[in-house]
């Protein structure tokens, strides 16, 4: 009787698993919002422009206190670095996007971390001793990264570059590559 009763819990367990997954790369989460999975673009590859979809408003506070709206970067290709002070990769990334960062700062190119899942203090901390110098959206609860339903924001290192046209040209999970970001955004820089 046992052993049929643990049999029967694993088959109902295995169903219910298997019926959170169905489709190709489908995920959907419910957390304060949508999350639908889609793969991320490989890298050093840019969407093509005919295939990319504008990036959605956002605003918040920044870790030095000034409110930031992303109508600021309008006209100004932008990378956004989804990151927290408590993850690995973000250790040796940002460090790699701060060189890259003063490279193209001059090409009209805008650098924006955003925070999650991490405190004010530490997240401060983490960025004064990497000697950071682009801006960091304080997003604790990660509310921007919900608002980029179709990418996948959530997934901690995630980068997402949008084009001049504020569209979203290129995506990343996890940790970028300083020679794949460069690569996506001379070509992006080449739109002009």
């Amino acid at each position: 009787m046992r052993r049929a009763r643990a049999l029967l819990t694993a088959v109902l367990a295995l169903a219910a698993l298997t019926g959170c997954s169905t489709g190709s790369d489908a995920v959907d989460v419910n957390n304060g919002g949508e999350f639908r999975f889609v793969a991320g673009t490989p890298a050093g590859e840019v969407i093509a422009d005919a295939e990319r979809q504008t990036a959605p408003e956002f605003s918040g506070t920044l870790l030095t206190g000034e409110e930031f709206t992303s109508g600021s970067l309008a006209g100004d290709i932008a990378v956004l670095n989804f990151w927290g002070s408590w993850c690995p990769p973000c250790r040796v990334e940002t460090p790699q996007f701060q060189e890259v960062y003063t490279e193209v700062a001059d090409d009209g190119v805008q650098f924006l971390g955003l925070n999650v899942k991490d405190t004010e203090q530490l997240a401060t901390a983490f960025l004064e001793s990497r000697a950071i110098t682009f801006p960091s959206l304080y997003d604790p609860k990660g509310e921007v990264a919900l608002a980029f339903r179709d990418y996948p924001a959530t997934a901690i290192p995630s980068t997402i570059v949008l084009d001049r046209e504020n569209r979203v040209a290129a995506v990343y999970t996890g940790e970028v590559r300083q020679d794949d970001l460069r690569t996506v955004l001379q070509q992006l820089i080449g739109e002009a």
